[in-house]
C-alpha cells in the first residue's frame, strides 16, 4: 500500500483525434511501464486494443492503466473524443480527481473539446492542457492559446514557452525556473541555455504568470501589488493552489507520436495536481434516508466506491470497474448500498490496458476491478454495511437514433437479443423497446457509428450478426365527421344460420381522448349478453382502421338500435355485426391519417441558427422558442417522426459536429392530405 499523498487519478480528456492514446502511450513508454511506444495508426497502441478500436484507429471506451515516475503512481484514464462515445468521457469525469486535457495545436478549440470542458468543470477537475502536435504543419501556440481563452472555462496558464514551431519543434523554456530543454526520443529533456531570442518573451510570459496567479489568492494580489513580483516559492505553492480550486490550468506545448514534453507533462502531474485526499471528500446519501454523508478520502475511513463502468472481457469474463473515493478495500466481499446486499469476490484486479495484474488491496484514487459478480451492475455504490452510503448514480446521454434491429439469419432471434442484453449492461446508452404497434423492437444509440461499432461487438463475441433499418412510423387513423350506418351480418347455410343487426352512430373525440363506447338500446332489441360482442367487434376492427390499415383512435361509437333472431343470433354473430359497422361508418364519417409529433431541443453555436430552423422548416417543423446557455443557442421545435428518422447525421453536417439534440414524443397531428395519399398508397401496397 502507497502513501496516498504519491497517488495522482487522472483521465486524459479531448476531442476525437487530439492525440490521448498517443499521449498515454508517450506517458507509458517515458515512465518505464512499457518498453516500447505503442502506436494508434499501425494498431500497436497498449491503451486501443479491441479489434473495432485498432479497425477504426480510434477510441471506443475508456481503458486504464498505471504508471510510477518519481516514486509517484498515476491511475490513468484515457477517454474517447468521439461524439459517439462521448459518454465515456462524461462518466471518467465523474470518478477521476484530476484532467490533461489534450488540445490539437493545429486545429485548437473543437466542438466536442467545448462539450467535454463541460464536463470537466461540473465535476470541478484540476486540470492540465497538453498543447499536442506542435511538431505539425500549420501548427500555432499563441492561437491556440487565445482559442482556449475565448471558448473554454479553463482559464490557461503558459508554464513553457515552445522552441520552435511545426517540424522544427524540439523543445521547451521553463517560465518559472529560468531553464531551457531540449526533447530527445525517448520521452526524455536535457537541460540546455535559453536561446537569445526567446528571453524577452520569457520574461514577459513570467510577469503574465505572476500576475495570473497573483489574482487568484488576496494575499499574493497584495504582494504582487507592492512587491511588483511574486518569488518562486510564492509563486508555485499559489499556481497549485490555483489549479486544485480550478482557477488556472497550466499549459504544456508538445508532441506525443514524437514522446515530445511527456517528462514535463509526468513531472506537472506530480508538482501541481491533487492527490485523492486534497480533493474533498465525496457527498453521498445514507439509504434510505434524505441525510448527506461526506466520506473522507483516506485509507483509514470506511470503504465506499462507485460503479462506473461494466465489461465483457475476454480474458476475465465480466469485469466490473469502480473508482475507490474513501477507506480501503481488501477481504473478500463488499456491500452494494443500491441493492441492499452483500456480494463476495474472489480477487482484486488492476487493469494494465487488455491486461489484468492481481493487487490484494486497494485505497482511495484507484480504480480498480472484480470479475463475475453477479448482482453489482453500473451506477452501484459499493461501501461496507457498517457505514453504508449511496452515492447519486451516473447519468448517461440520452440516444438520438433508432433503427428496428433484427437478425440477418431469422434462427438467430433468440441469439441476438440475449447478445445486445449483455452489451446493454456495458452501455447504458443503449436502449431496447419494443413498438407496441409496428411490433418492430427499436434499437437506440447516440449515433449510426455507435450502432455499428455495438454490431461488429456482437459479431466478435458472440457470432451473431444484426440488421438495422429505419423504423416504421406508427401512423394513426381518426375521423372528422359524423355517420350512422347499419351493420348487417346474415348468413344462411342449412341447419342453424347466423343473423345479428346493429345500428351504430359514430362522431369524432378530441384528440387523445381513445376510445368511448356507449349502449343507447332501449327496449330489449338487441338482448344484453350481445351488447359486449358488438363492442369487442368495433375494437377489433379499429385495429385495421379504415384507409391505410392503421390503428383508429379518438372516436366514440353508440350503439343504438338493432334487432336479432331468436334462434339464429349469437355472439359471434354480433361480433361480426358489430365489426361490419364500424367499417362501414369510417369510410363514411371522412376518416383522416394522424402522424406522431416529436418535441425537440436542439442546441447549436449562434451562427449555426439560421441553418437549423431553415432546415426544419423544410421538415414541416414548427419552431416553438429560443434561449441560450452556455455560450449554445437552443431551439425548441416540434417536427413530425417521419422527417426526423435520420436527423442526427444532417444536424451534425448543419453545424460542423458542434450541435446536439434530444427528442421526446408529444402528440398526433393530421398528416397533410398530399403527404397522406402517398402513405395510404404505399401502405395499400405493401398490405
Amino acid at each position: 500500500m502507497q502513501d496516498i499523498k504519491m497517488i495522482r487519478n487522472v483521465a486524459l480528456f479531448g476531442h476525437g483525434k487530439s492525440g490521448k492514446t498517443s499521449l498515454a502511450e508517450a506517458m507509458l513508454f517515458t515512465a518505464g511501464k512499457t518498453n516500447r511506444l505503442g502506436r494508434v495508426d499501425d494498431g500497436s497502441a497498449v491503451m486501443d486494443y479491441d479489434p473495432e478500436e485498432v479497425q477504426r484507429k480510434m477510441s471506443i471506451s475508456s481503458s486504464f492503466n498505471n504508471l510510477t515516475w518519481k516514486k509517484h503512481t498515476t491511475f490513468l484514464t484515457d477517454t474517447p473524443g468521439d461524439d459517439n462515445f462521448i459518454n465515456e468521457a462524461k462518466f471518467a469525469a465523474r470518478v477521476a480527481d484530476n484532467a490533461v486535457f489534450t488540445l490539437d495545436a493545429v486545429l485548437g478549440v473543437k466542438h466536442q473539446t467545448e462539450r467535454i470542458a463541460g464536463y470537466i468543470k461540473k465535476a470541478s477537475l484540476p486540470v492540465l492542457i497538453f498543447l499536442n502536435k506542435m511538431d505539425k504543419e500549420r501548427a500555432n501556440f499563441e492561437r491556440a492559446i487565445s482559442d482556449i481563452k475565448a471558448k473554454l472555462p479553463q482559464d490557461p496558464a503558459v508554464l513553457y514557452l515552445p522552441i520552435g514551431a511545426e517540424s522544427d519543434f524540439k523543445g521547451a523554456v521553463d517560465i518559472i525556473k529560468g531553464v531551457a530543454y531540449m526533447y530527445e526520443n525517448n520521452g526524455k529533456v536535457k537541460e540546455v541555455e535559453i536561446p537569445a531570442d526567446l528571453k524577452d518573451d520569457v520574461d514577459l510570459a513570467l510577469e503574465q504568470l505572476m500576475e495570473q496567479v497573483a489574482e487568484t489568492d488576496d494575499e499574493l494580489v497584495e504582494h504582487f501589488l507592492e512587491e511588483g513580483t511574486l518569488d518562486k516559492k510564492d509563486l508555485i505553492a499559489g499556481l497549485k493552489k490555483a489549479v486544485l480550486n480550478g482557477l488556472l490550468s497550466p499549459v504544456i506545448p508538445g508532441a506525443a507520436t514524437a514522446n515530445f514534453g511527456t517528462e514535463l507533462l509526468l513531472n506537472a502531474i506530480n508538482d501541481y495536481l491533487p492527490s485523492p485526499d486534497e480533493r474533498p471528500g465525496q457527498v453521498g446519501t445514507l439509504p434510505g434516508k434524505d441525510e448527506m454523508v461526506e466520506m473522507a478520502p483516506t485509507a483509514d475511513a470506511p470503504f465506499s466506491a462507485l460503479v462506473f463502468k461494466t465489461t465483457a472481457d475476454p480474458y476475465a469474463g465480466q469485469l466490473t470497474i469502480f473508482r475507490i473515493f474513501s477507506g480501503t478495500l481488501a477481504g473478500d466481499n463488499f456491500y452494494n448500498a443500491k441493492k441492499e446486499m452483500t456480494e463476495k469476490f474472489n480477487q482484486l484486479f488492476v487493469m494494465e490496458g487488455k491486461e489484468v495484474k492481481p493487487v490484494d488491496s486497494a485505497c482511495p484514487g484507484m480504480i480498480v476491478a472484480l470479475a463475475k459478480l453477479k448482482e453489482t451492475g453500473t451506477g452501484d455504490t459499493l461501501c461496507t454495511k457498517d457505514h453504508p452510503v449511496l452515492y447519486e448514480g451516473l447519468d448517461p446521454i440520452n440516444p438520438v437514433m433508432s433503427f428496428a434491429v433484427a437478425p440477418l439469419k431469422k434462427d438467430d432471434e433468440d441469439k441476438l437479443f440475449s447478445s445486445i442484453s449483455k452489451m446493454l449492461e456495458e452501455d447504458p446508452t443503449l436502449r431496447l423497446t419494443r413498438d407496441p404497434q409496428t411490433r418492430e423492437i427499436l434499437l437506440s444509440g447516440v449515433g449510426q457509428v455507435h450502432l455499428q461499432v455495438l454490431g461488429d461487438k456482437i459479431k466478435r463475441k458472440f457470432g451473431v450478426e444484426m440488421a438495422l433499418h429505419a423504423p416504421k412510423v406508427p401512423y394513426k387513423e381518426t375521423i372528422k365527421g359524423k355517420a350512422r350506418v347499419q351493420g348487417k351480418h346474415k348468413k344462411q347455410s342449412g341447419g342453424r344460420g347466423q343473423f345479428a343487426d346493429s345500428w351504430i352512430e359514430m362522431e369524432p373525440m378530441q384528440r387523445g381522448g381513445g376510445f368511448l363506447f356507449e349502449d343507447k338500446i332501449v327496449g330489449g332489441v338487441i338482448p344484453r349478453q350481445y351488447i359486449p360482442a358488438v363492442e369487442k367487434g368495433i375494437i377489433e376492427a379499429m385495429e385495421k382502421g379504415a384507409i391505410a390499415g392503421y390503428p383508429m383512435v379518438d372516436v366514440k361509437v353508440a350503439l343504438v338500435d338493432g334487432s336479432f333472431h331468436a334462434v339464429d343470433s349469437s355472439e359471434m354473430a354480433f361480433k361480426i355485426s358489430g365489426s361490419l359497422a364500424f367499417k362501414k361508418a369510417a369510410q363514411e364519417a371522412k376518416p383522416v391519417l394522424l402522424e406522431p409529433i416529436m418535441s425537440m431541443t436542439i442546441y447549436m453555436p449562434a451562427e449555426c441558427v439560421g441553418d437549423v430552423i431553415g432546415d426544419l422548416n423544410g421538415r414541416r417543423g414548427r419552431v416553438m422558442g429560443m434561449d441560450s446557455q452556455d455560450n449554445m443557442e437552443i431551439v425548441t421545435a416540434q417536427v413530425p417522426m417521419s422527417e426526423m428518422l435520420e436527423y442526427s447525421p444532417d444536424l451534425t453536417s448543419i453545424t460542423g459536429g458542434r450541435g446536439t439534440y434530444t427528442a421526446e414524443f408529444s402528440h398526433y397531428e393530421e398528416v397533410p392530405a398530399q403527404i397522406a395519399e402517398k402513405i395510404i398508397a404505399a401502405a395499400n401496397k405493401e398490405e
